[in-house]
């Protein structure tokens, strides 16, 4: 868990907004000694922020990472079974008088209940409890499925912290079962990281994305900054940079 909170702490420190953050704080602690310096560095930080917060740009990141189109519901390809990832909770939510599923799982989950629906495959659900509370993901996943999708969940892993973990840990439990081929359910944005780490377990992996994303330019809102522009491309960055990190430490335990 520790390993976990250092390693969002450093990709916080890299990621916007936070890092925009720290650019301003250095421009303040700058300013007096290297004036100059200090206005590239707030006028950097403002048009990284203006640009990093336009909806059309943050699909265009999303999009960037995308590797399959949606799957063709009028010809599913063959699986053994269905792996959906969790995508986070929220913790003590005081509706549910506990933790529950946060937005991203909910959207996996019901696509995954979908594929199960139309192809009668068996689901395992992954996802422990990075940054604490009460309940694994991959319990969460079971209970909503089984509850209030009506949709059985045979397997789930509960250990896990990160993608990598999703694989190396759900995989055997799937070849235990005699899994060797899967429909990977996460967000389309996610399978260029997910769906590598999964193979590396041994398996043959289908990806069966949810949330593509959307490039059209609709209106001069898509252009203008908000919150769910940089929302999307905080996520599209760190993406990227989980990429770069699994590669850099696959690496290295090659080498070692």
């Amino acid at each position: 868990m520790l390993n976990w909170l250092l390693t969002n702490i450093l990709a916080s420190a890299l990621l916007p907004p936070f890092s925009l953050v720290l650019l301003l704080v250095a421009a303040l602690v700058l300013y007096r000694k290297r004036p100059r310096m200090a206005l590239s560095l707030i006028l950097f930080a403002t048009i990284a922020l203006f640009i990093l917060s336009m909806p059309w740009i943050g699909g265009v990141m999303r999009k960037s990472l995308e590797i399959s189109s949606p799957l063709n519901w009028h010809a599913l390809p063959p699986a053994d079974a269905i792996v959906v990832l969790g995508g986070g909770r929220r913790t003590r939510a005081p509706e549910y008088g506990g933790d529950t599923l946060n937005s991203y799982s909910l959207e996996r989950l019901r696509y995954a209940a979908r594929l199960h629906r139309a192809t009668q495959l068996p689901i395992l659900a992954t996802g422990g409890m990075p940054g604490g509370g009460s309940v694994s993901e991959g319990a969460l996943l079971r209970k909503v499925s089984t509850e209030e999708l009506h949709t059985p969940v045979r397997w789930i892993e509960e250990a896990a912290l990160t993608t990598w973990d999703n694989a190396r840990y759900s995989a055997p439990i799937l070849k235990k079962a005699g899994v060797t081929r899967i429909l990977l359910v996460t967000d389309a944005a996610h399978l260029r990281r997910a769906v590598p780490l999964f193979e590396q377990q041994g398996l043959q992996v289908v990806p069966a994305g949810v949330h593509f994303a959307d490039t059209r330019i609709d209106s001069l809102l898509s252009l203008l900054p908000s919150a769910s522009g940089l929302r999307d491309s905080h996520y599209a960055l760190h993406e990227w940079l989980g990429i770069v990190w699994y590669r850099l430490r696959h690496l290295m335990d090659k080498t070692t």
